[in-house]
């Protein structure tokens, strides 16, 4: 896809959008860190992107890494370089993503994906423009302006111990805040209109002949949870689907997946509750859920009673539905609760309804 067809993603006219445009144009020309929070398909690379673009190091490098595609070794080894010999297959000298965004830029996605050791070597970067490459005992120094970006709720993370607090605190010099499209609603037939008007080029077609009033009905009031890269893939399809130059989209496919032959989805073993920590059970003589805390269990109203105890027994059972619900895919499970992955992990420690093979997750 090329830049220009990239930056169809940064149109809007909402008022929420353009005070994020209006951020973005304050921070460009400072050579300080910014951090991008956002949920997914909200468009942090493209703001990333348009960081870079519009400052001062335009002309020079500007490098991209995903820190969840590569695990602990490979991603210090990517951002920092390695000496040939540091390892094996490790045949000659590696430049890492620091160095080739000297004078430029480096965008790290996913940071909350970052281990400790990793985070570590960042601070010092940050606060000394200084690191070594792995197995080398040379100390290079870079001018480097880090720009990074998460979907995760990182000061609560920094509160559970499981990210940097003293790195948190470098990174946000100012932290820039995309708002999901549920919360843009002037822009999305902005938006859907762009996408469309893209695909109508692809197929070779003269014209984009619009939508119908029921297929904008339908983009207007869907929620949008994969945000703004949903919304192009939908408009896409729907126009391949129910569109042609003479005709108007007149049916929006919102799920591919629907039809009546789509195989029925696995049923993992059932989340149970353990009362008893000091002696766990094991898994097949755990009870379900449903016969644990039914899903219609009444709510003691008598007097006197625990208000702790009911609060707790309500989570329980909202968790143990929105894990039914969600067929036990945690990280769908936390999307329908509004919490991050994280703190619904929490909330599984503190009851104790994790799996027992999953307590080490």
């Amino acid at each position: 896809m090329s830049q220009y067809r990239q930056q169809d993603n940064l149109l809007g006219q909402s008022d929420s959008f353009l005070s994020v445009l209006d951020q973005v144009s304050q921070l460009a020309n400072l050579d300080k860190p910014v951090l991008i929070i956002g949920e997914r398909g909200t468009g942090k690379e493209l703001i990333a992107a348009r960081l870079h673009f519009l400052s001062k190091r335009w002309e020079q490098n500007y490098v991209k890494l995903n820190c969840a595609a590569l695990n602990e070794n490979l991603l210090e080894s990517e951002l920092f370089g390695h000496e040939s010999g540091a390892f094996t297959g490790a045949s000659k000298r590696h430049e890492g993503r620091f160095e080739r965004a000297n004078s430029g830029t480096l965008f790290l996605d996913e940071l909350a994906n970052t281990s400790e050791m990793v985070q570590e070597k960042l601070l010092r970067v940050i606060e000394y423009g200084e690191f070594e490459r792995v197995g080398g005992k040379q100390t290079i120094k870079v001018d480097t302006r880090l720009v990074c970006a998460t979907n995760e709720d990182l000061p609560y993370l920094a509160q559970q111990g499981e990210f940097r607090s003293d790195l948190l605190d470098r990174l946000a010099f100012d932290v820039i805040t995309l708002p999901p499209l549920r919360e843009r609603q002037g822009d999305i037939m902005l938006l859907a209109e762009q996408f469309a008007m893209n695909m109508a080029r692809d197929l070779e077609w003269q014209l984009f002949s619009g939508f119908t009033r029921s297929a904008t009905e339908t983009l207007l009031s869907y929620d949008w949870p994969g945000n703004i890269r949903e919304l192009k893939n939908v408009v896409e399809r729907s126009l391949y689907r129910h569109g042609s130059e003479q005709i108007p989209v007149h049916q929006i496919i919102l799920d591919p997946f629907e039809s009546r032959f789509r195989p029925k989805p696995r049923v993992k073993p059932t989340a149970f509750v353990n009362n008893n920590i000091n002696t766990p059970e094991p898994a097949v003589a755990a009870a379900p859920v449903a016969q644990a805390l039914p899903s219609a269990a009444p709510i003691n109203t008598e007097f006197p009673c625990s208000l702790k105890k009911l609060s707790n027994d309500f989570e329980i059972l909202m968790i143990n539905k929105a894990l039914e619900h969600s067929q036990f895919n945690q990280k769908k499970t936390a999307e329908v609760l509004g919490l991050t992955y994280h703190q619904l992990r929490g909330y599984l420690k503190k009851y104790n309804l994790l799996y027992p093979s999953d307590t080490k997750g």
